[in-house]
């Protein structure tokens, strides 16, 4: 095609750069779609599959109401930090258990962490936090507990928006240093500098210690994955539904969109999906360059 309808030139058009050519520069010949692609490289969901994946994302959500159902009780007097330490220290010792137990063979020139060097890292964290709970313990005491309950809040929705679900383990920083930061916020309004220490201990299982058992069953034991998560979610339902019954039905809600309903929108998305590649897309060089640097 020629500029305004008119037939172009005898010389045929070549598409280089280096020579002049009797063309307008905006100028393609009627072959110029017929290197058009569709679709290229689109991958096929299948809707029990992206459950699967989006169920890390609802034991998440699990977990957080986990959490602040342990912290209402507390709160209320109905649980002791001692019954939540011991605890908390029976589920530590059985899931550093079975994540030992599925650890995969280690490759070579890898060594791999060994249980002393897990127990101090433990003990070190322990003996920060049990020396400085009578400090958190008082750290927001001029901050009205309002404020202070908002700002958990918030942390624990960025710490929900910020976990890297693709790759969980371990947690990310933002992700991680949120949660604790709202677990500080809420410890800090409990009664005695025992229930801090408790609450922070536990948050660091939750928050920091799952995660990385949970990938890690994830890759070794893809059927049991789905177990551990529908078993998560309907204790996170059932421990807030002891606290709040409004609270565990918004949870339900929240649980069955997140696993259920998103997944059935991606699937049935991707039929209407229309991406298109031709020789208009950006030049991909494959070569290895390094060579000439």
């Amino acid at each position: 095609m020629g500029p305004d309808g008119a037939p172009g030139p005898t010389v045929p058009w070549r598409k280089v750069l280096w020579e002049r050519q009797p063309f307008p520069d905006n100028y393609v010949d009627q072959r110029f779609l017929e290197e058009l692609r569709r679709n290229e490289g689109i991958r096929q969901y299948r809707y029990w599959a992206v459950v699967k994946e989006a169920g890390f994302v609802g034991q998440q959500l699990s977990c957080v109401a986990l959490f602040i159902s342990l912290w209402l009780y507390m709160e209320q007097g109905l649980l002791c930090p001692e019954t939540l330490l011991w605890g908390s220290l029976v589920c530590a010792l059985l899931g550093y258990g079975l994540y030992q137990s599925l650890l995969p063979q280690v490759e070579s020139g890898c060594e791999p962490r060994t249980g002393l060097a897990d127990l101090q890292s433990a003990a070190i964290f322990l003996s920060f936090t049990f020396g400085f709970s009578p400090v958190l313990k008082t750290l927001t005491e001029s901050v009205s507990t309002d404020t202070v309950y908002a700002m958990s809040a918030i942390m624990l929705l960025a710490h929900l928006v910020s976990f890297p679900y693709a790759q969980p383990s371990p947690p990310g920083s933002l992700s991680l240093n949120a949660a604790l930061f709202a677990s500080v916020c809420l410890a800090s309004r409990l009664p005695g500098a025992l229930h801090t220490f408790a609450m922070l201990s536990c948050a660091l299982m939750v928050f920091a210690l799952w995660p990385c058992l949970l990938q890690r069953l994830k890759e070794t034991a893809p059927g049991h994955f789905t177990g551990v998560c529908v078993g998560v979610c309907v204790g996170g339902v059932g421990g807030l539904g002891s606290q709040s019954p409004g609270g565990a039905v918004l949870l339900a809600l929240a649980l069955g969109s997140v696993t259920l309903l998103c997944p059935l929108l991606l699937v049935c998305l991707q039929r209407h999906k229309d991406n298109i590649h031709g020789p208009w897309d950006e030049a991909e060089i494959h070569e290895d360059l390094s060579r000439l640097s």
